[in-house]
């Protein structure tokens, strides 16, 4: 397997806090990597250095061996953030179609309109949309460049069930085409069904990995490995 992103003794502070401590971490190609943790663990601040938003204080990060925000990195990274305010006024429509003009070979922009049934809404200015329509745009925008790595920072939050199941179909198809897919979640049905890879990060380091069976044979279950990798001990 290719890792098409390696981060290895990342760190990070934002002033006295420390949000990635030593944090160390691969995703495969053709692989589903969940990254679980609670609440202000590093998820999101992890995935802002991979798409450059941010960048690490000290350790080293490779997208596809490319430096995080290289010409050659950016064209092959999709990313699905938690929030987009810079979005609010837009349409969907005119929003996919300026994505679609980044890419020199984007996904047609109907055919994802038409996957995410996105046509109903299309016109509708994103910060007017429902949360469950705001994902499937975000997610929409996310896979139109085809990258072949993809960051989903809590793609199934505030859906229902059946776009829950809708969107774990689509990213499972994306992993099945070979692209490397990392997410963050807090649903552990959700990891449980998605990932090959899974781990577990608190107060900015990766304190367990590993497939699912093995956090399931050793704890009986994902959520109990998770309370017990992230439990604060004095």
């Amino acid at each position: 397997m290719t890792n098409a992103m390696a981060a290895r003794d990342l760190r990070l502070d934002f002033g006295t806090k420390r949000a990635l401590d030593d944090l160390t971490l691969t995703a495969e190609t053709g692989k589903v990597t969940a990254l679980l943790g609670p609440n202000g663990a590093g998820k999101t601040t992890f995935i802002r250095c991979c798409t450059a938003l941010l960048t690490p204080d000290a350790g080293e990060l490779t997208i596809f061996g490319h430096a995080p925000g290289s010409d050659e990195a950016r064209v092959l990274v999709g990313l699905m953030p938690q929030a987009t305010g810079a979005w609010a006024a837009v349409t969907p429509s005119r929003l996919l179609r300026y994505l679609s003009g980044l890419y020199a070979d984007p996904q047609p922009v109907d055919a994802l309109m038409d996957l995410f049934g996105i046509h109903d809404f299309a016109d509708t200015q994103y910060r007017r949309l429902s949360g469950g329509q705001q994902q499937a745009v975000n997610l929409a925008g996310a896979l139109i460049g085809r990258p072949a790595l993809l960051f989903l920072d809590e793609p199934t939050a505030g859906l229902d069930p059946r776009a829950r199941k809708s969107t774990w179909d689509v990213i499972a198809a994306v992993r099945d085409s070979g692209v490397a897919v990392l997410l963050t979640t807090h649903n552990m049905q959700e990891a449980e069904e998605l990932a090959d890879e899974v781990a577990i990060i608190h107060r900015g380091r990766v304190r367990a990995s590993g497939r699912v069976g093995d956090f399931t044979t050793d704890n009986g279950s994902l959520e109990a490995a998770f309370l017990t990798h992230t439990e604060d001990v004095s």
